[in-house]
Parts: C-alpha cells; sequence; structure tokens
C-alpha cells in the first residue's frame, strides 16, 4: 500500500483535469452511502466534527475502487496555528477490497472542494468575469482562487479576511500568479464590484449582504458546512437563481440552503439544478449577463473517489 503526501497530490492534480474528472464521475455516478456524521464537544471552544464518508464505483475491473475519507473538522485550530481540516483517505480496489493507497486527505478535500465550485462557475459565472472576491484566507482560499481562474480569465483577486493580516499574507503568498492580487478593507465595497464572490469561511453570521450583489455576479458559497452557518444573508438568496452541489446535502446540512428553506425565503423548487444536472445536460446554467447567480457546496463522497481515482491513475506507475 502507498502513501500519498500532499506534494504528491498537488503535483498530480492539475484543476481543468480534476474539474474534468469531477463532471465524469457527477455524468456517471457513483454509490455514496449517507455519511457518518459525529459532532465532538470540545470544551473551552466550538465543538469539532468527525466524518466518514465511504464511496465506491460501479466500473469493473481496473475501474473499479473503493474509497473512504476520515475527516476532522476542529475550529479550534485556528488559534493553534494549525489547519481546522484534517483527513486521510483509503483507497482499494474495488474488485478484491485490497488498499492501494493512503492519501493525504486534508489536501484531496481542498483540492476537490475547489474543482466542485469551479465546475459550477463553469456553468454559472459570467464568461467574461475577470474579478474575484475571496472572502476567507485559510487552506481553503488558494486553491478557489486557482481553480476558478482555471475556467475563467480572472484578472484580478481581492481577499477580504476577519484578520487583515491573513488577507495581505495570502495576497503576498500570490504576487506571483498571472492575476493581480490584494487585500480588500471593506468586504461590502469588494463584494459590490465582484464578477464571481467565493466564500470559504466558518462564519455563523451572513457576510455576503444581497443588497451589495451587482447584476451578474456568481456567489461561490463553500464555507458553511452545518445548519447554524450562514455566509449569505436571505436577500442574496431571494435576488439569485440557487443551485447546490448536491440537493440531499445543501437542503440538510448548509445554512445557506437550510434557514432561507425554513423562513420561507427559498422553496425547494427554487434549487434550480445540483452538479447532476449540469454534467447530465439537463440544465444550462446562466441564462443572461445580468441575472445574479448563487451555488452551495457541501462536498459529496463522489468528489473524493473522482480525486483520489485520478491521483492514484497518474502516480500507480511512478516508482
Amino acid at each position: 500500500m502507498r502513501a500519498v503526501g500532499a506534494d504528491e497530490l498537488l503535483a498530480s492534480l492539475d484543476s481543468p483535469s480534476l474539474i474534468d474528472a469531477l463532471a465524469t464521475a457527477f455524468r456517471e455516478g457513483v454509490v455514496t452511502p449517507l455519511r457518518h456524521h459525529h459532532t465532538l464537544k470540545r470544551p473551552g471552544e466550538q465543538d469539532a466534527v468527525l466524518l466518514m464518508m465511504p464511496a465506491w464505483s460501479g466500473g469493473e475491473g481496473t475501474d473499479a475502487y473503493i474509497g473512504v475519507k476520515l475527516v476532522t473538522v476542529v475550529p479550534g485550530n485556528a488559534a493553534r496555528g494549525v489547519a481546522s481540516v484534517q483527513g486521510s483517505y483509503v483507497l482499494m480496489s474495488g474488485v478484491t477490497g485490497a488498499p492501494l493507497a493512503v492519501l493525504d486527505g486534508t489536501t484531496l478535500t481542498l483540492l476537490r472542494t475547489a474543482a466542485a465550485s469551479a465546475l459550477a462557475a463553469r456553468h454559472l459565472a459570467r464568461r467574461d468575469a475577470s474579478r474575484l472576491v475571496m472572502i476567507g484566507a485559510g487552506a481553503m482560499a488558494p486553491h478557489l482562487i486557482a481553480a476558478h481562474a482555471s475556467v475563467r480569465p480572472i484578472r484580478e483577486v481581492v481577499i477580504w479576511s476577519r484578520d487583515p493580516t491573513n488577507a495581505e499574507a495570502l495576497a503576498a503568498r500570490l504576487a506571483d500568479r498571472a492575476y493581480h492580487v490584494t487585500a480588500a478593507a471593506d468586504l461590502d465595497e469588494a463584494v459590490a464590484s465582484a464578477d464571481i464572490v467565493s466564500a470559504a469561511t466558518m462564519s455563523r453570521t451572513p457576510l455576503v449582504q444581497g443588497r451589495f450583489l451587482a447584476p451578474g455576479t456568481h456567489v461561490d458559497l463553500v464555507g458553511a458546512y452545518t445548519p447554524e452557518m450562514r455566509e449569505s444573508d436571505d436577500e442574496a438568496v431571494a435576488r439569485a437563481r440557487v443551485f447546490v452541489d448536491t440537493r440531499e446535502g445543501a437542503m440538510h446540512e448548509a445554512g445557506d440552503i437550510v434557514v432561507p428553506l425554513r423562513n420561507g425565503t427559498l422553496t425547494p423548487e427554487r434549487i434550480e439544478a445540483d452538479l447532476f444536472d449540469f454534467a447530465a445536460g439537463r440544465h444550462a446554467g446562466r441564462a443572461t449577463e445580468e441575472e445574479i447567480t448563487l451555488f452551495k457546496s457541501v462536498g459529496t463522497a463522489l468528489e473524493d473517489l473522482a480525486a483520489a481515482r485520478l491521483a492514484w491513475e497518474r502516480l500507480k506507475t511512478v516508482a
């Protein structure tokens, strides 16, 4: 069994290929039983979460794989200088069940999550979208920026964080990219001038205010992974055409969808499509240049298996 670390994953999984691999997986289908989701009480800090996410493909022979991701989300890690999301991914043969590799689950999660957002943006963001506002400056942010830039002609990136020093530090790290990166002091002002707004935070209060969204904006919400968290307010949801990665996950786990459904701002019928619909060609995506689109991602084991499979296929022949 091979151990695949973060550096190997980063070297083997480029955004365009991973986005295409996710599109194929959503089109062909993968068995994804309900994830195990356990709350871990942490005295003196926000609760942690343990996730166990199994999936297996329906292919035959070398095309068949089984995978399980074990993830912990520990918000208190921010104060420790440690990444909030930690995990491992076990990839097995779909024929024999024998373990093939243990992959760095944290990096796998970052890459596949960013690719899913970019897959949605490929259908929903305006083709000329060039200004990206990134809300949050954590581990997820640079991957989201890179993934969006792989599907749209991003020329300017503005980063906002509750801690301005984090936004400034990330902007400095990305100074050598093809796009111009700066830190923003005023979030609402940044959102008002954005073509794409991407948020990856653990906020429990809305950060994206609907009144500031300009016509034609695409909103990409990646954080707020529990019903108690929110990154957008009701007005943003009311003004937008709403899309999700999976209906089952978003309607039960994502505060940006769950809360508006509860208070009547959103109805199930207004969730127009998910990534299965896009992959199958059942929905055309953006219809006009002026409409606001909103995509909410909570993640699915299908994405993990697709990413792990792509990495394994590329790495298994490398000594």
